[in-house]
């Protein structure tokens, strides 16, 4: 590990005209002790590492010295396309990889370009989970990322409502929708997908799969994502809409049910209401949602629907009496 530390360690003098001591304890995670180890047992080892003295002072490499070690690893390569996403570095255990390979990339570009890493990450950040959402990652993700990353097959045992089932699994990929992490795997049936935080049980065979060269992961899961929408969708009702409640539908339901029923619905009325037949996972949920247009959506059916909403109009009525 000292090893490795005493890279990133000139690496990062490399990338910046000079660091404190206090900048360099904080990016390696140590403390200014081991820095000032550290960067002696480089200067016996022949990195013309200096220290500046007093308040304003720091560590710096002398002379333009340029170490050769920028060439990237093919995990801290692979590692370097997620860099955007750094929650789902962390949760897969390869945050240390893209550090390091930042810092190599930072390394090999000319001094004037060094601070575009930190521009760009000042201006755009991507936040992947969802909100109101427990922040703690499946336990097996690593374990399920290795074995994707190494194409090694997994028996695995998965959590199906009441019961857990084992299963020979060729992991493909992994997929991060509204911070919930889902596994693309071929089983014995064909391509399925898998949440992770279902599974209690993982291990990784010794030999390696041979990949489908053809599997496409952004269209598989575009295909499948789409399927599970429609296939949740199997209820429908019938609502009257305002033009502002045509404008918000899509905001409070599905979005391709909604943009569906409008494309679908009957010509305006006098009034510019138009009459649309919604697909929704089920009236509960769809009470819930048409709620949130309030006097801009009238339920038309089915008629269990329109009754209830007629008795929470009653009695919101009389709490504004």
């Amino acid at each position: 590990m000292r090893a490795a530390r005493l890279i990133k360690l000139v690496l990062l003098l490399q990338s910046r005209p000079s660091m404190t001591g206090a900048e360099l304890a904080r990016q390696l995670e140590v403390s200014e002790r081991t820095i000032a180890r550290d960067v002696l047992a480089l200067s016996e080892a022949g990195v013309p590492v200096y220290a500046d003295r007093g308040r304003t002072g720091g560590y710096r490499l002398v002379g333009g010295y340029r170490t050769r070690l920028t060439g990237l690893g093919r995990t801290e390569a692979e590692a370097l396309f997620l860099s955007g996403v750094p929650s789902a570095l962390r949760e897969m255990g390869l945050a240390d990889a893209a550090s390091a390979a930042r810092l190599k990339v930072s390394a090999a570009l000319l001094p004037e370009l060094r601070d575009a890493s930190a521009s760009a990450s000042q201006r755009f950040h991507l936040d992947a989970p969802g909100w109101w959402r427990e922040g703690d990652p499946p336990p097996l993700l690593p374990a399920v990322a290795d074995a994707v990353w190494d194409d090694r097959p997994v028996t695995a045992r998965y959590r199906r409502r009441d019961t857990e089932v084992e299963r020979g699994l060729e992991p493909y990929g992994l997929v991060l929708k509204g911070g919930v992490w889902y596994l693309a795997a071929r089983a014995a049936g064909g391509f399925r997908v898998y949440r992770v935080d279902r599974f209690t049980a993982v291990a990784a065979g010794a030999d390696r799969f041979e990949r489908d060269e053809t599997f496409d992961l952004p269209g598989f899961w575009e295909e499948r994502a789409a399927e599970f929408a429609r296939s949740i969708l199997r209820d429908r009702v019938g609502l009257r809409l305002t033009p502002e409640g045509a404008r918000r539908l899509p905001h409070v339901t599905d979005r391709m049910a909604a943009e569906e029923a409008l494309r679908a619905a009957d010509a305006p009325d006098d009034h510019g209401r138009v009459s649309v037949t919604l697909r929704v996972e089920s009236l509960e949920v769809a009470y819930e949602q048409v709620l949130g247009l309030g006097p801009e959506a009238e339920v038309l059916k089915p008629q269990a629907l329109r009754d209830r909403f007629a008795e929470a109009a009653a009695r919101s009525a009389d709490l504004y009496r």
